[in-house]
């Protein structure tokens, strides 16, 4: 079993972080945002939406949940 990496825990916190306080964004804004494939911020997107913390307002475009979330500083 493979866990993630500081790295990936850390974008996918960026990704979380950025959907919160800008309300919504495409999967293409977040790729250019944060300079990375449209492949990449879509699996990032899969870990937030399987642990229930975005979901899809419209095609392709993501906001965040009403779940509540602590957030780790050191992470």
């Amino acid at each position: 079993m493979s866990y993630p990496s500081e790295t990936m825990l850390n974008r996918i916190k960026d990704i979380y972080l950025y959907l919160y306080e800008n309300g919504s964004a495409t999967t293409s804004e977040l790729s250019e945002q944060f300079g990375l494939s449209d492949r990449t911020i879509q699996r990032d997107i899969n870990v937030l939406q399987y642990n229930g913390l975005v979901e899809s307002c419209r095609k392709g475009e993501w906001t965040t949940t009403d779940k509540k979330v602590k957030i780790p500083k050191n992470i």
